[in-house]
C-alpha cells in the first residue's frame, strides 16, 4: 500500500462513529485540522516523543507503541486538570515494518483516543530506519482552572495517585479522571514521567519550595530505588492544603516546607534527583 492508501485507511480507521466530534470542523485529509473551540474554555497544547531504544523496545507489541504513544501526552493533559480534544500524529517506520505494523500502530493508539474522547485529527507518515512517533494532543479547561507546578506552599501536604515502581514497557493509564477531580482543589501538579526525585525537585523549583517525603507507595515487585528513581509511572504528583481530603486511591508520602527551592528530602536525608534525564551521561 503506498502513502495515499495508508491515509485512507487510517481516515476510515479514525473516523469519530456517527457525526463529527464536538468542535471539530475539518480533520484528516486536508493540510490543516479546524478545530472551534467554546468561549468559556482554555486550549492546552503538549507533545510527547516516543522513539525506538529510547521509550520501547523493537520487539514490543505495535499496539501497545500505539497507545503508550498517545497515553504519554495524555497523562501531561491530566496533569493539569484538562480534558483531550484531539491529536496530531507523525509517525516514521522503516519500509520493511510495512502496512500491517502501521494499522496495528495506530489500532492501538485510536483504542485510548475513543476511550479517553481524543480525536485523531490529522498528522504525517515518514519512512525512517527506526519508528520514531511524535503525538500532540489538544486539551481545554474551564478560564483559569488549569493546574499548574507553580502552586505548591508551604505547609501543604504532598500526594501520588498511585503505587510506583512500573515495569518499563508496560502499558501506560494516563489518569485522566483523576486530574480533572483535583481541579479547583490542587495547589500543584504534574505527572511522574522521569521518576519521583527528578519529578517532584522540578515541581519544588516551580513552585520555590522545598518537600519532605516521608513514605512511598511502591509496586509489588518493585523496589524502593525503582519507586524514586526509575520513571515511566504516570501517575500524578499533586499537593493539597491539610483543610482539603485528596481523592480516593491518592497516597500521602509527605509536605511542602519551606526551604531552598528545588530541595528535596526523604526521611531525614537528601534525595537527589536522579530520575531519567535525556541528556544526562550514561
Amino acid at each position: 500500500m503506498n502513502e495515499l492508501g495508508l491515509v485512507d485507511m487510517l481516515r476510515r480507521l479514525a473516523r469519530p462513529g456517527k457525526g463529527k466530534a464536538p468542535g471539530m470542523v475539518l480533520g484528516i485529509g486536508d493540510d490543516c485540522a479546524i478545530y472551534r473551540p467554546r468561549p468559556s474554555e482554555e486550549l492546552l497544547f503538549t507533545t510527547d516523543q516516543s522513539i525506538e531504544g529510547v521509550h520501547f523496545l523493537p520487539e514490543q507489541r505495535p499496539a501497545v507503541i500505539g497507545h503508550n504513544a498517545l497515553a504519554r501526552s495524555l497523562s501531561d493533559i491530566a496533569a493539569m486538570g484538562a480534558e483531550p480534544r484531539f491529536c496530531l500524529v507523525s509517525l516514521a517506520a522503516p519500509a520493511e515494518r510495512g502496512e500491517k505494523f502501521i494499522a496495528a500502530f495506530y489500532r492501538g493508539l485510536l483504542a485510548l483516543a475513543r476511550r479517553s474522547g481524543t480525536v485523531l485529527a490529522g498528522g504525517d507518515l515518514a519512512h525512517s530506519d527506526r519508528i520514531y512517533c511524535d503525538v500532540m494532543v489538544c486539551g481545554s479547561a474551564p478560564r483559569g482552572k488549569a493546574l499548574r507546578r507553580s502552586g505548591a506552599q508551604p505547609g501543604d501536604w504532598l500526594y501520588v495517585s498511585g503505587r510506583l515502581g512500573k515495569p518499563w514497557g508496560a502499558r501506560i493509564q494516563p489518569r485522566l479522571a483523576f486530574g480533572r477531580v483535583l481541579r479547583g482543589r490542587a495547589t500543584a501538579c504534574m505527572d511522574l514521567s522521569d521518576g519521583l526525585s527528578l519529578d517532584l525537585h522540578r515541581l519544588c523549583l516551580e513552585s520555590g519550595v522545598a518537600a519532605a517525603v516521608e513514605r512511598v507507595p511502591v509496586m509489588r515487585g518493585a523496589t524502593l530505588e525503582r519507586a524514586l528513581h526509575g520513571g515511566e509511572d504516570y501517575e500524578l504528583l499533586f499537593t493539597l492544603p491539610p483543610a482539603k481530603s485528596p481523592p480516593r486511591g491518592a497516597t500521602r508520602i509527605g509536605n511542602i516546607v519551606k526551604g531552598e527551592a528545588g530541595v528535596v528530602w526523604f526521611q531525614g536525608q537528601p534525595l537527589a534527583p536522579r530520575g531519567y534525564d535525556h541528556f544526562a551521561r550514561r
